[in-house]
């Protein structure tokens, strides 16, 4: 079957792993001063929440949580792996409204529709998730599984109009719909990114440890900064990432590339193949 009816950026039809991930840097390029400047911004309100945190908890680098600090060493994990997920999903949903114009190559429209904004719906289900994906971070298995099912609901929303509570429902349905393969794929991404986080990290104390400077303070912030410029670039690639996986879940569990390619070859409207079924 021919899928290049679509002059669009982005492949209109399944993708393999590596064309996904392709795919999540072709549309970040298409909102690359909008996605990275939120990125940039929300990822530089995280790293002030935390360093007043890993303060308290008087944290090093090594991150190991010293005794009668183990409270607080909590409360740094909850909140950094919860600041993820809100991040995530935030900048999810800011690249899914420009994933449909970059699939198909044109605008498209969408009818208003009573109920919740849109905006205010993705901060609803950012919320949710970073409550979700924090609690769930306490214990590895957890945070396992509500990872991968919560990523697709914020482009849920602003692709498929549904309410916070509906969209966190069908990003799960999506996922395990899919032999949990969005899931598996979102969390490679993750962890691609967790390793090259900290593998910069170590290099930059290691870089620090041969300079001759005996700066407490510098020592300290150096690895914020370090982390700050790497989320701010990650995060928008993620959260590109998920946009794709929402498009390319629906065309693998619902033939949503079918339905376009015929709506676009017939020259209709492609909004009864948007709707979900």
């Amino acid at each position: 079957m021919d899928y290049g009816i679509a002059q669009g950026s982005l492949p209109l039809r399944p993708m393999t792993v590596g064309e996904l991930l392709d795919a999540a840097l072709v549309l970040l390029r298409t909102r690359a001063r909008l996605l990275l400047g939120a990125g940039l911004a929300l990822a530089a309100t995280e790293q002030a929440v935390l360093y007043v945190l890993r303060q308290a908890a008087r944290l090093d680098s090594s991150y190991i949580p010293r005794e009668g600090y183990v409270p607080q060493w909590l409360l740094v994990v909850v909140t950094g792996f919860a600041a993820e997920a809100m991040i995530l999903a935030v900048l999810g949903g800011l690249a899914a409204t420009a994933a449909l114009p970059a699939l198909l190559g044109r605008p498209v429209p969408r009818p208003r529709r009573p109920g919740m904004p849109v905006a205010a719906a993705v901060a609803t289900v950012a919320v949710v998730s970073g409550l979700v994906c924090g609690l769930g971070s306490l214990t590895v298995l957890p945070w396992l599984l509500c990872y991968p099912l919560v990523g697709l609901a914020a482009p849920v929303v602003a692709v498929d109009r549904a309410g916070p509570g509906r969209a966190l429902l069908r990003s799960a349905r999506l996922v395990l719909r899919s032999g949990f393969r969005p899931g598996a794929i979102r969390l490679l991404g993750y962890v691609g990114w967790l390793f090259f986080r900290l593998a910069l990290g170590l290099g930059v104390q290691a870089t620090l440890d041969l300079v001759p400077l005996d700066v407490a303070a510098w020592r300290e912030l150096a690895p914020v900064f370090t982390w700050l410029v790497v989320n701010a670039l990650a995060y928008p690639i993620l959260g590109c990432l998920d946009a794709v996986l929402h498009l390319e879940a629906r065309m693998r569990t619902e033939g949503l590339d079918i339905a376009l390619s015929r709506a676009l070859r017939r020259g209709e409207s492609v909004e009864p193949a948007l709707a979900v079924p």
